[in-house]
């Protein structure tokens, strides 16, 4: 990885001037970010470029509508942005028509499901206990209470997704759209499989790619593009761009997908987002992303063999991805407990639910890290030292210390790395 210069220096000055208190945040965050290791699959570092789109005037510009119909004067420039975020996105996965307006993955899903859904229809997507989003039909979120979501779930010896069951729940709820994806599935979704049951009952097919998009962009994963409806993702995760969602798809589906996001679910866009959009889809774009992407699966391959080696139960067996999912109860300890001792380590990373059971396991990603330029060895050092951890055999203070040591030597942003 090529070393990347301070993206909060300037920043900070302006701030330290106008708003101390808050320009202390800023650095005081920097610093967290800096020295402890960042393990949270949905997290990553964005290049000084896309902080710089973010932070610049195309913030001020109201932009309600598209490129060439906007419902506010001014637009001419950031109408080019828009472009560039879109002509990009469509060659960077070969799709036919991209919105990158969606503020989130969740305003993408809901886009989507604005643009081929009623209220009351039938949705059949991975249950949440298996890793399914909150959007696949949690009651506490707008999908569980518009729609009726059915939930497949995955096989009890091997945790990988039961297709049988997917077919059968499709042949007798004969459900309006099927989804496939998932924030703690670590293996690759057999999109041909769900068209193929999709077309069977007349379904149509919804990928949620918010977590491997960026594994696709790099070549080191499927493309749900070819299968799906309609693709919704995030920007950042492993794609590494600004926090914020698009949503791809066929020609056909275009204008209904453009009206679900606006007017139906948002107002005006984000210009500063979208120009940090164009930014990461054209850093996507190379082969120098190519290389980390690959780099991204290799570093969670090890990690996983790792956890397993160390006793933790490793879900699926390992991954494809830059998910990782381990149960610590081997070790004696559940999923919450385990991340309270890591994270007082400095070792930052998420609970999820575990298949067949109330339990909650780890979940843990290696964009970030492979981003500072980590690779092999220090993944298995990784590993070594968050069993320790949860075990409790090194405590938290030498374990911040190594921790502390191991960031040091590959800081996300070096020319900012605190002393």
């Amino acid at each position: 990885m090529s070393v990347m210069p301070s993206p909060t220096a300037d920043v900070a000055e302006v701030l330290r001037g106008q708003d101390p208190q808050v320009a202390d945040v800023l650095l005081g965050e920097l610093t967290r970010q800096s020295t402890t290791l960042q393990l949270n699959a949905a997290e990553n570092f964005t290049s000084p470029a896309v902080l710089a789109a973010l932070g610049s005037p195309l913030a001020n510009k109201y932009a309600e509508g598209y490129p060439g119909a906007r419902h506010h004067g001014g637009c001419e420039i950031v109408d080019a942005a828009e472009r560039l975020a879109v002509d990009r996105a469509k060659a960077l996965f070969g799709a036919e028509h991209a919105n990158v307006q969606a503020h989130s993955g969740s305003s993408a899903v809901l886009a989507a499901y604005a643009a081929l859904l009623r209220p009351g229809d039938t949705v059949l997507a991975l249950g949440l206990p298996y890793g399914g989003h909150l959007t696949h039909g949690s009651p506490a979120n707008f999908s569980g209470r518009w729609f009726d979501f059915v939930g497949y779930g995955v096989d009890a010896e091997t945790g990988l997704i039961d297709h049988d069951q997917v077919r059968a729940l499709a042949r007798t709820r004969r459900p309006k759209a099927i989804v496939c994806g998932s924030i703690a599935y670590p293996r690759h979704f057999d999109h041909a499989f769900f068209r193929e049951v999709a077309d069977e009952v007349g379904a149509y097919l919804i990928a949620d790619a918010a977590h491997p998009i960026g594994l696709v962009a790099g070549g080191a994963a499927p493309s749900p593009v070819p299968y799906a409806d309609i693709v919704c993702a995030t920007t950042h995760k492993v794609l590494r761009g600004p926090r914020g969602g698009m949503i791809l798809c066929g020609s056909e589906l275009a204008e209904r997908v453009d009206r679900a996001v606006f007017p139906f679910t948002q107002g005006g866009a984000q210009m500063h987002t979208i120009a940090a959009k164009a930014v990461a889809f054209g850093e996507a774009a190379t082969e120098d992303f190519r290389v980390y992407a690959r780099q991204v699966v290799a570093n969670a391959r090890v990690l996983a063999a790792g956890l397993a080696d160390r006793g933790l139960a490793v879900t699926t067996g390992g991954t494809d991805t830059h998910l990782v999912t381990a149960d610590p109860a081997p070790l004696g300890v559940d999923g919450r407990t385990a991340r309270g001792r890591l994270a007082a380590a400095g070792l930052v990373l998420d609970c999820c639910p575990l298949p067949h059971g109330d339990a909650r396991g780890l979940r843990l990603g290696t964009a970030a890290v492979t981003t500072q330029g980590m690779r092999e060895a220090e993944m298995a050092r990784i590993a070594a030292l968050l069993a320790a951890v949860v075990r409790e055999e090194t405590d938290a203070v030498a374990a911040r210390a190594e921790v502390r040591e191991l960031t040091r030597g590959f800081p996300p942003y070096p020319a900012s790395y605190p002393s």
